[in-house]
């Protein structure tokens, strides 16, 4: 029987000469699998005929956007997913999506191998691989980037030796992964870190420092996920791109980071992620008068822990497992309504409201009305101050006694 491989294919130089490539060192098929997780670009039929014309058995295409957004993006949301408190994880959530469809094409054709076009330096070899050991442990796992040191002007002469219908003329100087969450720029003078970012990288957002007038709407949540914006119901994938166009015009989302790689070295990305960071602002706020604080203190840790595990390549993980049924039930009670203002560069909360709040006006207000009993407060610090009290007696004791 002829072996076949199966390859992550994105359309460009790297996985198109990874086909034919694919085929000559293991003697086999290869099936082409492009995933559309919202990153724009070229039409998914043309990217097919083209994974054809350079040589592959098959070629599917998966339009994957609504998929992405519901259960990739919005569980990350639940989570206020950041990495080191800032990257909203922007290319780590797409890749345990495609293995998922690498492994489901792998068991149609009946495929032993799994390919992928990351570099041995990056994180998302580790993404691919560590969830394709999670799903189908039996397949085996080729990297020509890495395995073979294929670099790119040896792809390029490869490319022209076989004659492939691969543009390499308009080689961008940068780096870039996009989908529906984000848009991440890195090499290029961006690997200076003393270099500022310049206007051109950027795509998914406005110049923020440009004068225009603010942008209000409403986000409406329920159980911890939008489905509405100014009372209009809306689709996941519906919600993120009209955030992404409404808060990319405001230029809201553009993050420029020094961040620690899995692998183990820092690395410099500028990301822009306008919807995400608007919807985080807005969920975080809603999380602020929903829930409880100390199962809001505690989830700020499993949610860091969360962003951790994605980022680190461990979704299809069991603590990851674990943690997302920790989110979900957290999420009971985070439903309402939240008061958005995008401009020059920010989303700011201007107003809450929820029917699930904790917020009591009569406890809160400090004029009429107020029901707080202030009585009950000189004996409750009392006892909350008992512990230190009786410590900083005992240290007292310690030191009078040493001296």
């Amino acid at each position: 029987m002829t072996e076949r491989v199966v390859l992550a294919y994105s359309g460009g130089l790297d996985t198109s000469v990874a086909i034919p490539y694919l085929a000559e060192q293991t003697g086999g098929e290869v099936i082409a699998v492009a995933i559309d997780v919202g990153q724009d670009g070229e039409d998914l039929d043309v990217i097919r005929q083209r994974a054809l014309d350079c040589g592959a058995a098959e070629a599917e295409v998966v339009d994957a956007r609504e998929e992405f957004a519901a259960e990739y993006c919005f569980p990350a949301l639940r989570s206020n997913a950041l990495y080191m408190d800032r990257y909203p994880l922007v290319s780590a959530l797409s890749r345990p999506l495609i293995v998922k469809h690498l492994v489901g094409a792998a068991e149609k054709y009946g495929a032993t191998i799994v390919s992928h076009g990351c570099t041995g330096k990056g994180n998302d070899q580790v993404r691919f691989e560590a969830g394709l050991a999670a799903l189908a442990p039996h397949l085996k796992v080729i990297a020509p980037a890495r395995d073979f040191a294929w670099t790119r002007d040896k792809a390029i002469a490869y490319a022209a030796s076989k004659g492939l219908p691969i543009d390499v003329t308009n080689k961008s100087p940068y780096s870039i992964d996009q989908n529906l969450w984000g848009r991440a720029v890195e090499t290029g003078f961006l690997e200076d870190i003393w270099n500022a970012p310049i206007e051109d990288i950027y795509d998914y957002t406005a110049d923020p420092s440009l004068r225009r007038d603010a942008d209000e709407l409403v986000i409406t949540f329920d159980g911890g996920n939008p489905v509405a914006i100014d009372g209009e119901t809306k689709t996941p994938y519906e919600i993120i791109t009209e955030l992404n166009s409404r808060a990319g015009a405001q230029g809201v989302g553009r993050l420029d980071i020094v961040e620690d790689r899995l692998v183990g070295i820092k690395s410099r990305e500028v990301y822009e992620a306008p919807a995400a960071i608007a919807l985080l602002a807005a969920h975080q706020e809603l999380e602020n008068v929903t829930i409880e604080r100390d199962l809001a203190r505690f989830k700020r840790g499993v949610d860091q822990r969360w962003s951790e595990l994605v980022y680190d390549g461990l979704w299809f993980s069991p603590l990851k497992t674990s943690l997302d049924a920790f989110i979900d039930d957290a999420q009971r009670f985070v439903s309402g309504d939240i008061r958005l203002k995008l401009h020059a560069g920010r989303a700011t909360v201007t107003g809450r409201k929820s029917e699930a709040s904790l917020y009591d006006f009569g406890l809160a207000t400090y004029d009429e009305g107020d029901a707080f009993d202030q009585s009950l407060a000189k004996g409750f610090v009392e006892l909350w101050s008992l512990p230190a009290k009786l410590a900083s007696a005992r240290d007292a004791r310690f030191k009078s006694e040493a001296q």
